[in-house]
């Protein structure tokens, strides 16, 4: 068995780990069983962004005429939008090239899975095996999409975001599209391709669309996507496929009142939600648990009940977003390999996670909801304001009144006045939720333990001490340890820490 310093499952966020401990000369082995570059380069947000973009010109110049401007006959190249996807996602390559040149670093392509405690075996994609152990593992493997249990859905075919991003399309490839569900990347589907000229059916178990935003927010976006055509059901059940000709039929039940219905489509897209990525590593080998889902049970420094094993982004159930698992990274690069002592650590926060949904229009959040709020025991206070109020919003078109007038909600403890939470709909939310990630995020911070029971001595010191961290707004530093949600513009101005140099 070859040993190493360290050992990395996937290659997404875990690369800045991998970067890390390269640069503190350790021996490092970067296993991947797909692409280079993880969920996000491949089939998440990278390519699913690149085509939400698109649809937003298309939207926008469709919307043009209330300020003055026509277009006519406005159309999507798919065969160019196509062809500058995959130029972004075949950088998949570069990035195992950049990783071959180091001689502290070996990658493997092949399936990892735990043989021992520390011991890892990859059936390698050439048919042989290798078999290697570390000090330290990391486990980045992510998740996938939760392929219902549903009668005839596997006899008639159907697509994920896994395999939609498999291959390219040189033109729109449907006609009509069933969708099911109703959550963060069934909606940004359901945007791009009703942008395009596709007849989208969405088919949600909730009651509501986006069910993890704000109820506000659920409401219009809900009314959005019906004054755009698309045809929303809420609150089913999905009962069976079958094939007609050349249509799928799925037929549903309202959970409402009882009654069935059918819906038909070219072709039916499945976005339920996300399971970890944990059933080829054979945990049961380790000392490593999860939860009864399936994740990785870590506490706020990444660690698992396994000594000497980490686990960060989607395969621990802690928010799927790139931007956190990237936050998570840096925890553990910074806190295994930046040299710092212990009382210089970091640890997880996960109170302040934004998230966008990059549709038409864009909905963001950060903190609680006004229900949840409510439920943790404030007494709240909210606060509304519409795009129109502004300037600017009134110059982009938007009327006092109108139904796709946006607004910003905020949250407010009623006693302290402090926000708890802010939500945002219309263009360019992303950008405008950015000044309450870093206001949320400044000040001193005691540490609270997650998972208790999940403690190695120096945990279990630092919990006793108990750490604090003191974040200034006026630092660069700052900046560094505040979540941008990505693939937003504010990565512009906010990872411009990245290229400072202390002097």
């Amino acid at each position: 068995m070859k040993h190493y310093d360290v050992i990395i499952i996937g290659t997404g966020a875990a690369n800045i780990v991998a970067d890390a401990a390269l640069r503190e000369n350790k021996t490092v082995a970067l296993i991947e069983r797909g692409r280079f570059g993880g969920t996000c380069l491949n089939r998440g947000c990278i390519p699913t962004k690149m085509l939400v973009t698109a649809a937003n010109a298309i939207c926008e110049i469709r919307e043009a005429r209330r300020i003055g401007v026509n277009a006519e006959n406005v159309t999507l190249d798919w065969k160019l939008l196509s062809e500058r996807l995959w130029k972004k996602v075949n950088e998949s390559e570069a990035i195992r090239g950049y990783y071959d040149r180091f001689p502290t670093m070996d990658t493997y392509h092949g399936t990892a899975s735990f043989s021992g405690k520390k011991e890892v075996t990859i059936s390698l994609d050439d048919g042989t095996a290798a078999f290697l152990t570390g000090d330290r593992i990391i486990i980045g493997t992510g998740g996938r999409t939760h392929i219902p249990d549903l009668p005839g859905l596997a006899e008639c075919g159907y697509v994920t975001s896994e395999t939609f991003f498999g291959k390219a399309y040189p033109e729109a490839p449907y006609k009509s599209l069933i969708i099911i569900g109703g959550g963060p990347i069934g909606c940004e589907f359901a945007h791009v391709f009703n942008a395009a000229g596709t007849h989208v059916t969405i088919v949600q178990h909730n009651v509501r669309l986006l069910p993890k935003e704000d109820g506000d927010i659920s409401a219009f976006m809900l009314r959005q996507f019906q004054n755009r055509g698309i045809d929303v059901r809420l609150n089913q059940d999905t009962i069976s496929v079958r094939m007609e000709g050349n249509e799928k039929v799925l037929t549903i039940h309202s959970r409402e009142d009882g009654l069935s219905a059918e819906v038909r489509a070219e072709e039916i897209l499945v976005a339920p939600g996300i399971k970890p990525m944990t059933e080829l590593l054979h945990l049961e080998n380790t000392d490593v648990q999860t939860d009864q889902r399936g994740y990785i049970m870590t506490n706020e420094f990444l660690e698992t009940t396994a000594d000497g094993i980490w686990a960060l982004g989607d395969v621990n159930g802690l928010a799927p977003f790139r931007h956190k698992a990237n936050y998570e990274a840096e925890i553990i690069a910074h806190n295994l390999f930046s040299g710092m002592a212990p009382d210089q650590w970091r640890w997880a926060q996960y109170d302040t996670v934004p998230a966008v949904t990059y549709t038409y229009p864009e909905a963001a959040h950060v903190g609680l909801t006004e229900i949840q709020a409510q439920k943790a025991g404030y007494t709240t206070e909210t606060a509304v304001n519409h795009y129109s109020t502004a300037v600017k919003g009134y110059a982009l078109g938007f009327e006092p009144g109108a139904s796709d007038d946006g607004f910003i909600k905020l949250v407010v403890d009623g006693k302290t006045r402090h926000v708890l939470g802010a939500h945002i709909v219309g263009p360019e939310a992303s950008i405008l939720i950015q000044p309450f990630n870093n206001l949320l995020s400044c000040g001193t911070h005691t540490i609270t333990p997650l998972h208790e029971e999940i403690a190695s001595p120096t945990a279990r010191a630092l919990r006793q001490k108990p750490l604090t961290r003191t974040l200034d707004p006026r630092s660069v530093y700052t900046i560094g340890e505040t979540m941008t949600p990505h693939p937003s513009l504010s990565e512009v101005t906010m990872w411009t820490r990245y290229y400072f140099e202390k002097k």
